[in-house]
Formats: structure tokens, C-alpha cells, sequence
């Protein structure tokens, strides 16, 4: 029997009362509760959107491995909402998850990790004109690991690349919203529900309802993370670098490309000419050469 089943049974079978027992039962001190992730009020289908509502689609994918180019996503799970200006939720699309045959066999540290085993995987297909039309009509994709999931996304369906895409893992600043550490089970925990993690389907939901809380500042945690989002960052990239200045490079946030061979970071824009003239200064020297920098938006971030 679970806590939430004992409550309820002691409550005469009323999720109510097990609400009130569960809220006295948190004020005794070394006690804390942990309510399940709900689906309550999810809809099959988003209604008709007015000029004032967008559309944040939140993605999910499970794969063979890390590499886009030679792994393949296993399972897709995509779960659609209509969110107002403020960044508050006005209704939740009950999720979606398709599984695809990737012809090969699952690692066995996968199928540890989420599950699914080479039968659960042997002829299935995705199908493409759904997951297509879900995600092309979502004015942003919003994925906990947007770095990871869109590559896969955008070479698996290339009809919906170029589309703009948020990072849920990255691109808020979680200390500063009341979270410590960023993984999504460890942040679910902390806003007060537990789930079974791992799979797509239930990721995508989990994702969901944690950015439709509230933050310190009474706005939304999807609010802070639209806003980001919004907001053009400049990929600088320190092309020509001497190898010696490697470790440097490395040691202030700097990311090497191995397609194109440099050393690389994303700012934004107030921090952009201090970074150009610290590179000058500290990379380049007299060498005459400086960094490249390019603008990116929502349409470019993450993707290969």
C-alpha cells in the first residue's frame, strides 16, 4: 500500500482528507511529502489558439547513444501547450510517445536505463506526419537537454529544422529560481512530485508541470525560460587560437568543435566586446589574427 493509498484509507477513500492529512503530516518536523506527478485536466487536443497564446511543444527522446549522426532515437514523446503571454499554462495536451525500430540492438545500459528492450522496439515505426505537424506548429520546442535532443530531432525529421527551440537544462539559472542541481527528476523532486523517469512519455510530463510552477518571483518558471529564449545570444569562436592556449581557452568556458576545429562559447551581448578584447589580449597577442563572431537565435541554437 502507498502513503497517498494509507492516507486515503484513513481518510474514508476521500482524496481530499488525504490532501489535509498530507498537509499536517508536512508540518511535523522531519517530514516531508512528496505528492505523484498528476494528470489531471490534460486534454486530447489543444483548443483553437487566439493571437495572444502561443504554443510550447516539449520533446522528449530516447536514443541508441549520444552520436546524431550515426545513433538513432528509439522513442519520441512530444506534449503540446497554449501558454499566455505571462507564461502561464492555460491547458496541457495529454503527451504522445512513439516508438521506432532503430535495427540494431539496444546497448545494454540503455535498456537499464529506460527499459526498453530490442522486443519492445522490433517493428516499430514513428509516425512522421503526426510527430511533423505537432512540432511544426509549435512557435517554440522546448527540450531539458535541447543540446542532445535537437540534433537528433532535426536530422531524424528534417522538414521541422530551422525551427526555434529552448533549453529547459541550460538556459534558466536554477540557483537563482530556488533549485540546487539541474537534473529534471532532482528538480521534479524539489517542486513537491516524484515520478518514473527515463522514458519518454513521462519525461515530457514531468518537464511540463515543473516549468508551469512558480518561481521566487511569482512569475512562471516557462516565463523565465521564453524570455530567455527570446533573447539573441553571439557564438564567438576563437579560430587560429595557438594550441598552447588550449587550457586557457578551456579554463574560461570555452568548448572545442571538432567539425570545425576551434575553441568556442556563447555570450551575450553585454559580455560580447570584453570577451573579443580578452582574446585579443590574451589569445591572439600580436598575431594579428581575432575571433570570429556570429548572432544566434532561437531558429540556430543547439542544432549541428
Amino acid at each position: 500500500m502507498t502513503l497517498r493509498d494509507f492516507l486515503k484509507s484513513r481518510a474514508g477513500g476521500s482524496d481530499d482528507e488525504g490532501e489535509r492529512l498530507a498537509q499536517r503530516l508536512s508540518q511535523i518536523p522531519g517530514f516531508r511529502v512528496l505528492r505523484e506527478l498528476s494528470s489531471d485536466g490534460l486534454v486530447d487536443a489543444l483548443a483553437p489558439r487566439s493571437a495572444d497564446i502561443h504554443i510550447v511543444a516539449i520533446v522528449d527522446t530516447e536514443t541508441t547513444g549520444l552520436d546524431p549522426t550515426t545513433d538513432r532515437i528509439v522513442e519520441i514523446a512530444i506534449e503540446r501547450l497554449s501558454v499566455d503571454g505571462g507564461g502561464r499554462i492555460i491547458e496541457m495536451e495529454r503527451p504522445r510517445s512513439w516508438r521506432e525500430d532503430p535495427r540494431r540492438p539496444m546497448p545494454p545500459r540503455l535498456t537499464l536505463l529506460t527499459g526498453l528492450t530490442n522486443a519492445d522496439l522490433t517493428g516499430c515505426a514513428f509516425d512522421d506526419e503526426t510527430i511533423v505537424a505537432l512540432l511544426g506548429k509549435a512557435d517554440v520546442i522546448i527540450a531539458h537537454n535541447a543540446a542532445f535532443d535537437r540534433p537528433f530531432v532535426d536530422l531524424r525529421f528534417p522538414s521541422v529544422q530551422g525551427r526555434a527551440w529552448g533549453c529547459s537544462l541550460s538556459q534558466l539559472d536554477w540557483l537563482a529560481l530556488g533549485f540546487d542541481g539541474r537534473s529534471l527528476g532532482h528538480l521534479v523532486l524539489q517542486a513537491g512530485w516524484y515520478f518514473k523517469g527515463h522514458r519518454a512519455e513521462q519525461d515530457v510530463h514531468a518537464l511540463a508541470t515543473l516549468l508551469g510552477t512558480t518561481a521566487r518571483d511569482g512569475r512562471t518558471l516557462l516565463f523565465h525560460l521564453l524570455e530567455r529564449c527570446d533573447r539573441p545570444n553571439f557564438r564567438i569562436a576563437a579560430v587560429g587560437a595557438p594550441f598552447d592556449a588550449k587550457d586557457l581557452l578551456k579554463s574560461r568556458g570555452y568548448r572545442w568543435d571538432a567539425t570545425r576545429r576551434h575553441w568556442w562559447r556563447e555570450l551575450d551581448d553585454a559580455s560580447l566586446d570584453d570577451e573579443k578584447g580578452w582574446l585579443d589580449r590574451a589569445v591572439y597577442g600580436s598575431s594579428g589574427k581575432h575571433p570570429s563572431v556570429t548572432r544566434i537565435t532561437a531558429n540556430e541554437r543547439f542544432s549541428l
